[in-house]
């Protein structure tokens, strides 16, 4: 499992994110050496990538909720809206059957 290209150690170009693998020269004092391989990062850069990818879907599942409630939310005012106008229009005619109504009784 632990091959490159795996999610537990993904492939990269990059030689700063690459597990070190080779033996460094061994031109090198022993004490440079073993200090680069714990220093370099790349354990840890692979950690938190890992970690960041798998909450990916979290992340994308919370922004699809929040677009579909803010979508709900301007349902819910665009039908209130449209209520209010129909009860405003039946109440006009209401008014307006209530005057005619009225001129009737006073003219008879």
């Amino acid at each position: 499992m632990n091959t490159t290209g795996t999610i537990d150690r993904p492939h990269t170009h990059d030689p700063q994110k690459q597990v070190p693998t080779m033996k460094p020269p061994a031109d090198e004092p022993s004490a440079q050496r073993t200090a680069a391989r714990t220093t370099s990062g790349a354990i840890d850069t692979r950690e938190n990538r890992n970690r960041e990818m798998q909450l990916i879907p979290e992340a994308m599942a919370r922004a699809h909720m929040h677009e579909r409630m803010q979508e709900a939310e301007y349902e819910r005012r665009a039908a209130h809206v449209a209520a209010a106008r129909r009860m405003q229009r039946r109440a006009e005619r209401a008014s307006l059957r209530a005057r005619r109504a009225l001129a009737m009784a006073v003219m008879q």
